[in-house]
């Protein structure tokens, strides 16, 4: 029997009846322990240390650890004038017994200061990658000592066999249940005695133990509880509730009254309500009100009473069917129901994280990943391209994955679809394959099924100051900048070295003391949050550099970027000169291949062809490289081709880039939150294809022209994105606070420029100081407007000039 159990409660349980009295089983006790086992409390260690320690306990275990060469010292010395010879003393390892991560993170930082001290640290956690964990069972290094930090794992799960010595904080997280809200969370409490004395045993396996408590012994008789709280009184009962259902033996309060540790009678009731409130259990009333905390199990009851998951995961299971996303709702299920199979190394957290950021398709959801990620692997297998274990492990480890845990998902997902498959709820096997609107369309359904699930468990996210952002950034894009401490300018090329490990650092710029880092936005990412400003903010929380190789991320080959965001030229004579000199200055030449090896964002010349035969070279940058070939964009015109490697050749871009402004997706038009749906994009590409196009200018952010376009037939002159919403594929939009205030500086600079005042370069303007490669666009395009006729400008706070648009 484990020594955490209560020996005295189930002898009473047990116990028999006789003569109108309950005598308790027999208990018999075995002792097992082949060496003793020295107890020391807070107060005790003030004789082993020879100084006051000041500080946190954290202070007092790393003190401890450090007198313990002395300790060995001395019995070493002890035991040489006992018995004669000369040995050096055995460094025995030490197992810490902390309550969590975190508090691991924090001893593991604080032993990393002792590097003379000769320590190899290991930490032990349910989320450590398994090959960390078998750290532990190492042999140590000679006259190294091994330092365990573990939570409560090793309390029974893992035996290390040479730990001699037990620092323990008696701090444990327990899994506990809000009464309220019914939300499960990890609280922090004290260890029972049980648990301490389970944790004790851990010591004196293969030599004489020692077991320090960083309590005093007053706090552990009269404060440390003796036992554990059961489960069944602090975790949630709606699993329990169904299993008693489905034996249909009455009143479930009666029947839970007596269970061993019965739990208390109004968390029963607020059980059946929940479940009733889930659609689990019918809400029947016979009149008198005798049903109100009881009811019968519905079908979706009996399905969630035969899953072995959480009822919100299981709930998610049906509504998927229904929504027919069945695969994927098994998928999540499967991986929140086990250990993340997302390997995270404790030292190199950023990887693990940027793996899942990848799988994860720009939307920041565990689910989503999980199920990318699972569907990966399992593609992989079945292509035969992981039958070797090598194999499959070395993918595991190129993706941060743990494939033993993955394993076990799979095991737990084919368990579920043959359960499910029980209830008529099947799995579409070979499904055909998804275009892209159809595959986002796919994933927003899913979404809205996880939302569903779990009902009403939702948090509301408060408006966005967006004064308050563009002034903290200093007017830069707060969807690829992250701001750096004060004073950050005096390390600059650390920075560099440190936010590359990120993404592509496009500037690092400093206004006085504050900094901001800025990653660059390939023309085909759309506009949400870069994937790199969440590495940039976790990376802010790591204490230690992190060294990670980027990978690239899927892209969407489209000339169009999304509705309302397209790429154009200048349309006036002198320009169409300028790009075809250009092109035949750049064919002229014999041109030479690219001097080093391939990547993206590299300028380059490369060939565009419409048909079988090779077409001219023109300006381009590298997005991707996919084996022998390369996706370039093309700098001039806008849009992107797929051409070999050997045909790139080496080497300021021509085309502007532009976004519709005061528009934005509608509720059937929209797709990942800011995507737009395909039918909207083809309708936006009829409009526009084939027809000279007037802008508008509103503002430049962020280098990007926001404007209202506008379709010049002979007949009338008609605004996309008035038609777009008179069709129903968009909904009018408020613009930013930042680009209304751009906007503003527009209008004044138009007004100068009227009133013979605007001076070109002015050091003056505000717009300078943080806008500089924007002001240098809007000068010239200030420059360009002086010469357009008067007549053919709307009002002082637009200026119009023809733009024409290459949309393919």
């Amino acid at each position: 029997m484990s020594a955490t159990i209560n020996c005295r409660e189930f002898a009473e349980y047990f116990g028999t009846p006789i003569r109108s009295q309950m005598n308790p089983a027999y208990v018999f006790e075995v002792e097992g322990a082949p060496y003793a086992i020295e107890e020391f409390y807070l107060e005790d260690l003030c004789s082993l240390i020879p100084y006051r320690v000041r500080g946190g306990m954290y202070n007092v275990a790393v003190s401890l650890i450090q007198s313990f060469d002395e300790l060995e010292a001395k019995d070493q010395s002890s035991r040489t004038a006992r018995e004669g010879g000369l040995s050096l003393p055995d460094r025995g390892s030490v197992l810490v017994f902390l309550p969590g991560l975190g508090e691991i993170h924090y001893m593991q930082e604080a032993l990393s200061k002792l590097v003379r001290k000769r320590l190899q640290v290991y930490p032990l956690h349910s989320s450590v990658t398994l090959e960390e964990q078998n750290g532990v069972f190492l042999v140590p290094v000679p006259g190294y000592r091994k330092i365990i930090l573990s939570t409560n794992i090793a309390e029974s799960s893992v035996t290390v066999p040479d730990v001699k010595y037990v620092i323990d904080f008696c701090l444990a997280r327990h899994m506990v249940c809000d009464k309220e809200t019914h939300y499960q969370s990890l609280r922090l409490t004290w260890a029972s005695k049980t648990n301490c004395n389970q944790r004790r045993g851990r010591a004196g396996r293969v030599s004489m133990g020692y077991c320090y408590r960083l309590v005093t012994k007053e706090f552990w008789r009269n404060e440390i509880p003796d036992y554990v709280v059961p489960e069944m009184v602090r975790a949630p009962l709606a699993n329990i509730m169904l299993k008693v259902k489905l034996l249909d033996m009455g009143d479930p309060r009666s029947l839970l009254s007596t269970a061993l540790s019965p739990p208390q009678l109004n968390d029963i009731e607020r059980t059946i309500l929940q479940l009733k409130e889930m659609g689990a259990l019918s809400v029947g009333n016979d009149g008198q009100g005798q049903k109100r905390f009881d009811g019968e199990l519905t079908f979706l009851g009996r399905i969630l009473a035969h899953l072995p998951v959480d009822l919100h995961l299981g709930k998610m299971i049906v509504l998927g069917h229904v929504f027919g996303c069945l695969e994927e709702c098994l998928i999540i299920a499967a991986s929140l129901s086990l250990k993340s199979f997302f390997a995270m190394p404790s030292l190199q957290q950023l990887a693990g994280y940027r793996s899942k950021l990848s799988f994860a398709h720009g939307v920041q959801s565990d689910s989503i990943a999980f199920v990318n990620a699972f569907k990966a692997w399992h593609t992989s297998r079945s292509k035969g391209e992981l039958r070797h274990p090598k194999s499959e492990l070395e993918w595991g480890k190129e993706n941060c994955i743990q494939i033993k845990r993955i394993r076990e998902v799979a095991e737990l997902y084919e368990d579920l679809k043959e359960r499910t498959s029980q209830f008529n709820m099947h799995v579409i096997e070979n499904p055909v394959p998804m275009d892209y609107a159809s595959l986002h369309k796919q994933r927003f359904i899913l979404q809205v099924v996880i939302a569903g699930a779990y009902y009403p468990n939702y948090f509301s996210q408060g408006e966005m100051d967006e004064e308050l952002a563009s002034k903290d950034l200093s007017g830069h894009d707060p969807k690829t900048t992250v701001n750096l401490p004060p004073y950050s300018f005096l390390y600059y090329k650390q920075l560099q070295s440190l936010f590359r490990q990120c993404g592509q650092v496009k500037s690092i710029a400093f206004d006085g003391a504050r900094g901001h880092v800025e990653f660059y936005r390939t023309t085909t990412r759309g506009s949400g949050v870069l994937p790199e400003v969440s590495l940039a903010l976790l990376l802010a929380h790591q204490r230690h550099p992190l060294d990670i190789f980027v990978h690239p991320s899927d892209e969407v080959e489209t000339f169009v970027v999304e509705v309302g965001h397209f790429w154009g030229f200048q349309a006036d004579d002198a320009s169409m000169e300028k790009q075809r000199h250009l092109t035949a200055e750049i064919n002229s030449h014999e041109l030479c291949p690219v001097p080093v090896s391939l990547y993206p964002n590299l300028l380059c010349l490369a060939p565009f062809s419409e048909g079988d035969e090779q077409g001219l070279y023109y300006r381009a940058k590298i997005l991707h490289v996919c084996g022998s070939s390369v996706e370039v964009f093309f700098l001039d015109f806008g849009n992107t081709s797929l051409v070999s490697l050997g045909l790139c050749s080496a080497l300021s871009p021509q085309a502007q880039e532009f976004q519709i402004s005061g528009m934005r997706p509608s509720a059937q038009s929209m797709i990942l939150g800011d995507q737009w749906s395909s039918r909207a994009r083809n309708r936006f590409i009829t409009l526009v294809n084939g027809h000279p196009l007037i802008v508008s200018l509103f503002s430049i952010l962020h280098g990007i022209m926001r404007v209202e376009l506008l379709i010049n037939t002979d007949t009338v002159t008609s605004s996309v994105a008035d038609i777009m919403m008179q069709e129903g594929h968009a909904i009018k939009a408020e613009e930013s606070f930042e680009s209304k205030q751009i906007h503003d500086v527009l209008v004044s600079l138009y007004k100068d420029l009227q009133d013979g005042t605007f001076t070109p370069n002015a050091t003056s303007s505000s717009w300078k100081t943080s806008k500089e490669e924007e002001k240098q666009l809007i000068d010239s395009l200030l420059q360009s407007f002086a010469k357009t006729s008067q007549s053919s400008l709307k009002s002082k706070a637009r200026t119009l000039a023809k733009w024409l648009t290459h949309i393919s």
